[in-house]
């Protein structure tokens, strides 16, 4: 009896966290939504700047991605196929930034190391920027969730993708660009 109460609380605690990180997985910004604009400390290759994203749409579309920690196993993976990708993005005349809670001394170094010094990597350290975009990691609010947006230059969300895998971010943003080109540019 002991073990049957055990694993029906034991299932019952597992149906609410998959209901909490679905419901918090389905709270991301959709297409369609105007993307927030923010301004934040952001590092190139070391070097430190303050990164506008209302500036960087003027050039064209963002993809702008969020991600739970530097130097951590899935980011690493996930900010070396960003990097490997820069030159597709820029045929499609967009540019990637990235976005984690972390500071800037340490993004400073995943900014030359993972990213390759091919991308900007800006940082949310009170997490307004995550909490704008609806990107928080469920039960733990102030990191980021892997989440991917593609932002056309009008300041519109074109694309979303969720996962915590990095595996199909960089597809798939390369996609919606694509897709986004093939239907409102000559290229």
């Amino acid at each position: 009896m002991k073990s049957k109460i055990l694993g029906l609380t034991a299932g019952a605690a597992l149906a609410v966290a998959a209901a909490v990180y679905s419901l918090s997985a389905g709270a991301t910004l959709k297409p369609g939504d105007p993307a927030p604009e923010f301004t934040a400390q952001a590092s190139l290759g070391g070097n430190v700047y303050d990164y506008s994203l209302a500036d960087a749409l003027k050039k064209g579309p963002v993809v702008l991605y969020f991600y739970p920690a530097a130097f951590t196993k899935g980011c690493t993976i996930e900010a070396h196929e960003f990097a490997e990708a820069v030159d597709q993005y820029k045929a499609q005349g967009a540019t990637v930034i990235g976005v984690s809670h972390d500071n800037i001394d340490t993004l400073k170094k995943f900014s030359v190391s993972e990213c390759r010094s091919k991308f900007p990597v800006a940082a949310d350290e009170d997490s307004k920027i995550i909490r704008s975009y609806d990107a928080s990691m469920p039960m733990k609010s102030t990191m980021a969730n892997r989440v991917s947006y593609v932002i056309a230059p009008d300041g519109k969300i074109i694309y979303e993708y969720t996962s915590l895998s990095p595996d199909q971010h960089v597809a798939n943003t390369l996609q919606a660009l694509r897709d986004w080109n093939a239907k409102h540019k000559t290229q």
